[in-house]
This record gives C-alpha cells, sequence and structure tokens, in this order.
C-alpha cells in the first residue's frame, strides 16, 4: 500500500518540480543515494525498475525511506506493463512511472488511486493518457524531442502538466530550458549521479547537487501551475 494519496503526492512533486531517476542493485547504496537527495530536498523520488531483483531492491528501500526519509514521495519508474505495476503496487510504490502509454497500467493505478505517467512522444499519446487519467505525462525520450516541442504542446493543450525525462542535466542552461518551454516537472538520472561519485561513496557531492539544482528550479518553474 503507499505511503501517500495521489494529492499528497503531487503536491510534493509540485512543491519541488523534480524527480531523480535512480537504479542500483545494491539496497545499501540505493538507500544511500536517497537519503543524500532527501538532505538536499528531495520529495519525490523515482526507483527504476532495470535490474534482476530490482522489486526485493524497492522493498527495502520503501521500508527505509518511512524511517528515514518520512516526506518523501517513493515511486517506481521503467514500468511497462500491469502486472509490473501491480507487483510495485504491493510493495508500497506512491506513484508509477512508465516509458510509453499503457492503458491497463493506466486503469490499475486509477483504481488504487496512484499516480501514473506514462512516457508520451505524440500530441495524440498525451492526449490518450490524459483522458485515461494521467495527471502528469512523461516528455520522453526528451533529449530527442527538445523542449521545442513541450512549447508547441503546451500551446493548444495548457491545461497540460509534462515532465521531461532524457537529457536533463543540473546546469542552469539546460533547466531554464526545459521550465521555460513550460514543463511542469523535471526527472533527472545519470548527470546528477556521477558514477564515479557513486563507487566513491561520495554522498555530500550527491546532497549538493540536489540543492542547486531545485535552486534554480524555483528560479524558473512557474508557481501558479
Amino acid at each position: 500500500m503507499s505511503h501517500f494519496d495521489s494529492f499528497a503526492v503531487y503536491d510534493r512533486i509540485r512543491d519541488t518540480r523534480m524527480i531523480p531517476v535512480f537504479y542500483h542493485p545494491d539496497p545499501d547504496t540505493a538507500c544511500r543515494v536517497v537519503k543524500s537527495c532527501y538532505e538536499g530536498g528531495v520529495r519525490a523520488f523515482e526507483f527504476t525498475n532495470r535490474g534482476d531483483f530490482a522489486d526485493e531492491v524497492f522493498s527495502v528501500l520503501r521500508r527505509f525511506t518511512i524511517k528515514e526519509c518520512p516526506d518523501l514521495a517513493l515511486g517506481v519508474g521503467s514500468v511497462v506493463d500491469a502486472p509490473t505495476a501491480s507487483a510495485y503496487i504491493m510493495h508500497g510504490a506512491d506513484f508509477i512511472v512508465g516509458p510509453m502509454f499503457n492503458p491497463e497500467v493506466a486503469s490499475l493505478c486509477n483504481r488504487h488511486c496512484i499516480p501514473y505517467s506514462p512516457g508520451c512522444s505524440t500530441v495524440t499519446e498525451v492526449s490518450d493518457a490524459q483522458a485515461a487519467g494521467c495527471a502528469i505525462c512523461k516528455v520522453f525520450p526528451g533529449d530527442v524531442l527538445g523542449p521545442g516541442f513541450v512549447k508547441n504542446i503546451i500551446a493548444p493543450m495548457p491545461w497540460s502538466r509534462l515532465m521531461v525525462t532524457g537529457g536533463v542535466d543540473p546546469s542552469e542552461e539546460n533547466l531554464s530550458s526545459w521550465f521555460k518551454a513550460g514543463v511542469f516537472c523535471v526527472g533527472m538520472g545519470s548527470k546528477l549521479f556521477p558514477k564515479d561519485r557513486i563507487i566513491s561513496s561520495d554522498w555530500a557531492y550527491i546532497t549538493e547537487s540536489c540543492r542547486k539544482a531545485l535552486a534554480i528550479i524555483s528560479r524558473y518553474a512557474t508557481s501558479s501551475k
């Protein structure tokens, strides 16, 4: 069962506008990364379903965050089908993210009142996802579609809440370009967690990177959305 209801999840995303995206096969490393992000101000985090026994790592992480990061909404990404989504919901996922739109996942998440953000790369996909109850649609892959895609979606569909993932880095130039285009929030992965920093257990670097990225975002995000 999720730790937060959908309204609380959306509040955390709206307040910070950034969702770190991360996977690691070692539960202790995953917990340390999430804790470092939390200390940097992150309040919504996506653990990706990308490796063997990823659900078991997520289960450990879920228990850890309830105790150590009590204000954190913890979701799971790279979910492509309803059975996988169901498994993670049973493990306590607060939200579900996918690389594409799957109506069966949308129906399942709606039944459990779990936010679902599917990957969309066309106007029709965004519209179909919204019709299925997806409040935040993921623009993916962001580095291929670019800020212009976001801007051109927002123009005829100003009610859209878009999260871009892929091609996002913590620099002011990059973040400002996305928020000026009209994104609601960003998902950020490897650029926020350099591999060498993870290997060296430089958790302070991750905390500071999150803090700096959130400060940049706060200057460009539209507070009224």
